[in-house]
């Protein structure tokens, strides 16, 4: 897994991010639960959780 630092701290977050948005929609807890398991053991560790973002105008 590649990574990138965080701005201008120390801390590392992986290049591949995993997007939560649809989640309690479209699968199962136990999928989610599946889904965040293999994402760790893959090495990421950025999760995206926003529900949705803004649209510009």
């Amino acid at each position: 897994m590649n990574f990138k630092k965080l701005g201008n701290t120390d801390i590392k977050v992986s290049s591949i991010c995993l997007g939560t948005m649809t989640w309690g929609e479209q699968n199962t807890q136990k999928d989610a639960f599946e889904q965040m398991d293999y994402a760790v053991d893959q090495g990421i560790n950025f999760f995206d959780t926003a529900e949705l973002y803004a649209v510009p105008m």
